[in-house]
C-alpha cells in the first residue's frame, strides 16, 4: 500500500469529500475520461487496486443499461490504475484492448473493477480485469499498456 514517501508522481489526486472520499482519481489528465467519468481508484491493504464508477443516467444506452462504450472507457481507465506501480511516472498509452460483455449494469449501480498485472516487461505492461456489480460480473477485459519515452525537440 502506498504511504508517505511511496507516492508516484503521476498526477493522481486524493478525493477529499463525497461518497468517494479517500479514493483517488486523475483530474483533467484525459479530457475524454473526465467527460465520461468520474472514475476512481484506491490501493487496498493487500497491495491490490480497486476501481469504481457510480452508474449515472448519462452512462446508459437506449435500453436503460450501461452503454458498452462507457464500460470500455472505465476499463481502459482501470488498466492504468491497476498497472500504476509497474508503469511508474511518465506517459503511457493503451496499445491493445479486448473485452467481453457478460451482463448489464444499471443506473445507480456501483460498478467495481478488480484485476492484476499479468506481466511487466521493458516498456509493456499486460493487465487483465473484471467489472462487477455486487457479485455479478458485467465485463471481462485485458489490455497492454506501453510506457512512452518523453519526446525531444530538436
Amino acid at each position: 500500500m502506498y504511504g508517505p514517501g511511496d507516492e508516484i508522481a503521476d498526477g493522481a489526486v486524493s478525493v477529499l469529500e463525497g461518497p468517494f472520499a479517500g479514493w483517488m482519481t486523475w483530474r483533467d489528465s484525459d479530457p475524454y475520461e473526465s467527460m465520461a467519468g468520474p472514475f476512481y481508484f484506491r490501493h487496498e491493504a493487500d497491495g491490490s487496486v480497486t476501481c469504481a464508477l457510480r452508474a449515472e443516467r448519462r452512462h446508459m444506452n437506449g435500453g436503460d443499461a450501461m452503454h458498452g462504450g462507457c464500460m470500455m472507457t472505465f476499463a481502459d481507465f482501470s488498466l492504468f490504475a491497476l498497472s500504476r506501480r509497474e508503469r511508474g511516472p511518465g506517459h503511457s498509452v493503451t496499445v491493445s484492448f479486448s473485452s467481453e460483455f457478460v451482463g448489464p449494469a444499471y443506473e445507480g449501480d456501483l460498478v467495481i473493477c478488480t484485476g492484476e498485472v499479468v506481466r511487466a516487461g521493458g516498456s509493456l505492461v499486460f493487465i487483465r480485469g473484471l467489472l462487477k456489480v455486487e457479485d455479478r460480473p458485467v465485463m471481462t477485459f485485458s489490455g497492454v499498456v506501453k510506457r512512452v519515452r518523453a519526446r525531444t525537440t530538436a
